[in-house]
């Protein structure tokens, strides 16, 4: 596999269409810290890391509206590929949608959203745009 993190978010996307409440994806380190910034904006329900042979799996629990069966995550968009990385300042950083959603970075400081890389003042590669 090329790109794990765009299989990953290809996992969530189809999930979301076929309107399943869990998805299993593939663990690896930079998967599950995108996994809890996705919980901690309130994008999904829940997750459970599951060490089971030498990788592990992640179970995420989707988050839908009851009402109107509509998921809380409307877009998820891969930014940077293994073949074109895109990297950001943090004055460059950029907004989604106005503020409304989040864009995922790989910074020095670890993985965060753009809000957060913006107020530590560092930059990094563009990962995800969440929305």
């Amino acid at each position: 596999m090329t790109d794990p993190i765009a299989d990953y978010l290809t996992r969530l996307r189809n999930a979301i269409k076929a309107k399943h409440r869990v998805v299993e994806v593939p663990a690896s380190n930079l998967k599950k810290e995108i996994t809890k910034i996705l919980f901690d904006k309130g994008y999904i329900l829940n997750f459970k890391f599951v060490e089971d042979g030498p990788q592990g799996t992640i179970k995420i629990a989707l988050k839908y509206d009851l009402v109107n069966k509509v998921n809380a995550i409307k877009k998820l968009e891969r930014v940077s590929t293994p073949g074109l990385r895109k990297y950001t300042g943090y004055k460059d950083m950029p907004r989604v949608l106005n503020g409304l959603g989040i864009a995922v970075l790989s910074t020095s400081k670890g993985v965060m959203t753009d809000k957060e890389a913006r107020e530590l003042k560092i930059g990094g590669e563009v990962l995800c745009y969440v929305y």
